[in-house]
C-alpha cells in the first residue's frame, strides 16, 4: 500500500512538473531572450525600441488560440514606454499587427508624431489597418520587401464603413430599415474622423497640408478593401518614407514569438541559410539532419 502511495505522490509531482513548472521556466526564459535581444538592438541603434508584436496566443481557450490586436491596453504601455524616453532618444517601434481599435492607434500615433527625436517603425511583415497608422506617423519606415501596410478606413461590425455609406445610398430611404439608416450615419462619421485624424497626423508631422489631405483620402475613404497589400513601392509612391533594409536583430526577434507549437505546423522547411551552390547547401542540411 505504501509503495502505491509513493508512486502516485511521485505521479502527481512528475504531473506539476511539466504540466506547470516546464512551462513558466520555458516562458521565462522566452521573455529573458526577448528583453536581451530588445536591450542588444537600442545599445546599437542609441534608441528606446519598442515591440508590439501581435501573433495567436500559445494559452488558448477552449481549445482555440487567443489572437491578439491594438487594444487600449497596448496604447497604455506604449504611451507609458514613450514617457520614459528623454526628448533626445529615438524611438524604434518593431510592428507586427493586424490592426485593432481606432482609438488606440489614435493615441499610438499622436505620442509618436510628437516624440521630438526620431521615430522609425519596422514592419517585418505586415502592419495593417491601425497598424499602418502608426507607421504614417515614423519619420521613416522600414519594410521587409515583401512586408505589406494597408488602408486605415474604419470597419462598422465587421463592414467597411464606406461600403454601407454605398449600399445605403443605391436604395430608396423609405426602404431601409432604421438600424440600417444609424449605421450609415455612424459609417458617415467615422470615415470623416478617420480622414481628418490622418491627414492632420501626417501634417503634424511634416507632410504638405495638400499631400497629406490626398494620402489621407486615398488610405481612410475606402477605396480599397480593408486587406489591400499596399508593398514598399505602393507606400513610396503615396509619398511614404520607406526603406527595405531591415536589421537582422529584427528577425532574430521575431524568431522569438513563434506562432503555438501545440498543433502541427502547417509551413515545413531545413532551417539553414542555403547558398547558390548546390553542394554546400547539401552539406549544410546533411549537418542539420545529423545534429
Amino acid at each position: 500500500m505504501s509503495l502505491l502511495f509513493d508512486l502516485a505522490v511521485v505521479a502527481v509531482v512528475v504531473f506539476v512538473v511539466v504540466a506547470v513548472v516546464l512551462p513558466a521556466w520555458g516562458r521565462a526564459s522566452q521573455e529573458r531572450a526577448r528583453t536581451d535581444q530588445l536591450q542588444s538592438f537600442e545599445q546599437r541603434r542609441g534608441s528606446r525600441v519598442i515591440s508590439m508584436i501581435h501573433r495567436q496566443e500559445t494559452v488558448s481557450f477552449m481549445g482555440v488560440g487567443l489572437s491578439r490586436y491594438i487594444d487600449i491596453d497596448d496604447s497604455e504601455a506604449v504611451l507609458r514606454a514613450i514617457r520614459r524616453t528623454d526628448d533626445d532618444v529615438p524611438i524604434d517601434l518593431v510592428l507586427h499587427t493586424p490592426g485593432g481599435l481606432v482609438l488606440a492607434a489614435e493615441q499610438i500615433a499622436w505620442a509618436l508624431t510628437e516624440h521630438p527625436a526620431d521615430v522609425t517603425v519596422f514592419v517585418p511583415h505586415y502592419a495593417m489597418s491601425g497598424g499602418t497608422l502608426l507607421a504614417l506617423s515614423a519619420d521613416e519606415v522600414v519594410m521587409d520587401p515583401n512586408a505589406v501596410l494597408g488602408p486605415v478606413d474604419p470597419q462598422l461590425g465587421g463592414l467597411p464603413a464606406a461600403s454601407i455609406r454605398n449600399a445605403v445610398r443605391r436604395k430608396d430611404p423609405n426602404e431601409v430599415d432604421d438600424m440600417t439608416l444609424v449605421m450609415d450615419d455612424v459609417a458617415e462619421k467615422s470615415l470623416r474622423q478617420v480622414e481628418r485624424s490622418v491627414a492632420d497626423l501626417l501634417v503634424a508631422g511634416g507632410t504638405p497640408e495638400d499631400e497629406a489631405r490626398d494620402l489621407a483620402k486615398t488610405l481612410a475613404s475606402g477605396q480599397f478593401t480593408h486587406d489591400y497589400a499596399i508593398r514598399a513601392d505602393d507606400a513610396r509612391s503615396l509619398g511614404v518614407p520607406v526603406s527595405t533594409d531591415v536589421p537582422a536583430e529584427i528577425y532574430d526577434l521575431m524568431d522569438l514569438y513563434a506562432q503555438p507549437t501545440g498543433r502541427r505546423p502547417s509551413v515545413r522547411y531545413v532551417d539553414v541559410p542555403y547558398g547558390r551552390n548546390p553542394t554546400e547547401g547539401e552539406n549544410e542540411t546533411s549537418t542539420a539532419l545529423d545534429r
